[in-house]
């Protein structure tokens, strides 16, 4: 398997070489080739196997023969085995055809664990093998930055730097950060939003010459390694649901930067029966918009009570563009689409790719209100507590099933982070205190180590050299 650049202008990549690059030289995103296809018999054989093996016959052929089978199996293994559920993805039931696929069992208690605990692996695999120390810098709206902390800490080879919005996350988001304490983990608190980090992480990858030779490593989802693991989930949970050439699912997935989403597009490009991927957003709505009327554009980022998904900037939203456009014949009118957006900050297609990404997608937006209103309304129904990303998904997940072209398959609703993440929102829709697992009821009490720097690149960078 080979990979290329969505913006068509920088060299092909073998798997080792996009994970320890991440973002294409030519600003573009890595994606794969060709995308194996599973058949009805394969997708038979898949549901009876374990989350680990499932997760080894499903992403094998993005890899190839890079990693020989036994230490590839060796590293999944020790990616899952700190999640807290046997089922390491367990399907909860809300209603006769609604269910929520829980993604919050593994060690910082949000999606981004299924990913990050496997790259984190994986970069100790590649780095080992060759003697290669590297620089890990990335931007986390909230989540991202304890998973990838988790996940890459214990790497030898890696300084994990981690940019956040400064006051703009919650405080056991804050806390599952900066509470780790260790010699190659630093923990950078931006003045600014998080499209100030994810911006600033993309220009540092542009021009690398402040990190003293060292190589520069992407973990946010600009890393494909990331939505391969992800891939893998929507198998897991459409195979036990009993997805079949008659049987269809649609997926419900709180939305910020469209890798999570993204993933489940290329599940459904290798096989799975997915009639519908639903993009659920907050107040930040450029995808919706997009999805509703074409209108891909910055707007000033609204602060809500679901700030893993305050992004005005989908980075991933450019690997579909080109997916599309390339199954059109048209990829190469990639490269000025995305130019032009990075100078004007707004973007159109051609109707004919918003007609066939909306055969794909649909798309709704709530404000907080109506995230606490469901919040509620769920936990008056079935006792089930949401934080508010996941309520956003299935305040979607509801409006889908009402509209008319429904067509009466199981919706999943994919329940991104455990609602004690999010504590303040919860108590004030439901009247609930959300507890923290066993294993982080110390956390309050921790210390914690974090740097607050103004929102200039210079500065940061500057940071950065000195600290390595």
């Amino acid at each position: 398997m080979k990979y290329i650049s969505t913006r068509l202008g920088a060299p092909t990549l073998s798997f080792e070489e996009v994970v320890l690059q991440g973002l294409a030289n030519d600003g573009g995103l890595y994606v794969p080739e060709f995308l194996p296809k599973f058949d009805s018999g394969q997708l038979s054989h898949l549901k009876r196997l374990s989350y680990e093996n499932l997760f080894f016959e499903v992403t094998k052929y993005f890899i190839g023969d890079e990693i020989n089978e036994e230490t590839y199996k060796k590293i999944i293994a020790k990616s899952y085995k700190n999640f807290s559920h046997q089922s390491i993805a367990p399907l909860k039931q809300l209603s006769s055809n609604e269910f929520l696929l829980e993604l919050f069992h593994g060690p910082t208690l949000a999606f981004k664990d299924f990913a990050l605990q496997f790259l984190g692996n994986l970069l100790d695999y590649f780095l080992s093998k060759n003697n290669e120390k590297i620089v890990i810098i990335g931007a986390t709206s909230g989540d991202t930055g304890s998973a990838a902390i988790q996940g890459c800490k214990s790497c030898k080879n890696a300084q994990i730097f981690i940019l956040h919005p400064y006051n703009k996350v919650s405080e056991v988001q804050r806390k599952q950060m900066t509470s780790v304490i260790a010699d190659n983990v630093f923990n950078i608190a931006l003045e600014g939003n998080f499209d100030d980090c994810q911006s600033m992480v993309k220009q540092m990858f542009g021009n690398q010459s402040f990190l003293n030779g060292k190589r520069m490593v992407a973990v946010n989802s600009i890393n494909f390694a990331r939505i391969m693991a992800q891939v893998v989930y929507y198998f897991y949970a459409a195979l036990r649901l009993g997805v079949s050439e008659e049987n269809a699912v649609s997926f419900s997935v709180p939305t910020g930067n469209f890798g999570d989403i993204y993933a489940g597009f290329l599940a459904k490009r290798m096989g799975l029966n997915i009639n519908k991927l639903i993009v659920a957003t907050n107040s930040n709505d450029i995808l919706y918009r997009f999805m509703q009327n074409n209108d891909y554009s910055r707007s000033s980022l609204q602060d809500t009570i679901s700030p893993s998904m305050n992004i005005q900037v989908s980075s991933n939203f450019e690997r579909l563009l080109f997916d599309i456009h390339k199954e059109q014949k048209t990829e190469k009118k990639m490269p000025e689409l995305m130019q032009n957006f990075e100078k004007t900050g707004a973007l159109k297609v051609e109707m004919e790719i918003l007609k066939q990404i909306r055969k794909d997608f649909d798309s709704y937006r709530f404000d907080d209100l109506e995230t606490k209103e469901k919040i509620a309304e769920i936990f008056a129904k079935t006792g089930e507590i949401l934080d508010p990303h996941s309520a956003i998904g299935v305040a979607a997940s509801n409006k889908f099933i009402r509209e008319n072209y429904y067509k009466n398959e199981i919706v999943v609703t994919l329940a991104t982070a455990h609602p004690a993440k999010f504590p303040d929102a919860v108590i004030e829709s439901c009247d609930q205190k959300p507890n923290l697992p066993f294993f982080l009821k110390d956390l309050f009490k921790a210390e914690e180590k974090f740097s607050v720097i103004e929102n200039n690149l210079d500065k940061v960078k500057k940071f950065i050299s000195q600290n390595l």
